[in-house]
């Protein structure tokens, strides 16, 4: 698993961070959830790479140590999840939008 925070000082735009995930080959598509909206814990087949657009969302990791178990997303920063990693997900209360490939 691997997170990169946002480090720009303005709010990414989406464009920006499609293209961003275009020239790393990947072909991103764009998803939202309403305030509260939850995921129940579940796993991919493939390496997911999400770049959060707007709003926030928690990752919960269960299989992880507590320290590490819940991972906050907001505005621009990415998470890298590999393949058959477990996780639930819990949308923050403005709502989220996310860009999301497989790799």
């Amino acid at each position: 698993m691997q997170i990169i925070r946002w480090q720009g000082v303005e709010q990414p735009q989406e464009h920006e961070l499609r293209s961003r995930m275009q020239k790393e080959g990947l072909a991103p598509y764009s998803w939202s959830n309403g305030p509260g909206d939850t995921y129940a814990v579940h796993s991919h087949s493939y390496e997911k790479v999400l770049y959060c657009v707007r709003g926030s969302i928690r990752f919960v990791l269960p299989d992880q140590p507590e320290v590490s178990r819940s991972i906050d997303i907001a505005a621009g920063d990415c998470l890298i999840l590999p393949a058959g990693t477990r996780h639930s997900a819990h949308v923050g209360p403005y709502g989220v939008t996310c860009l999301e490939a497989t790799r």
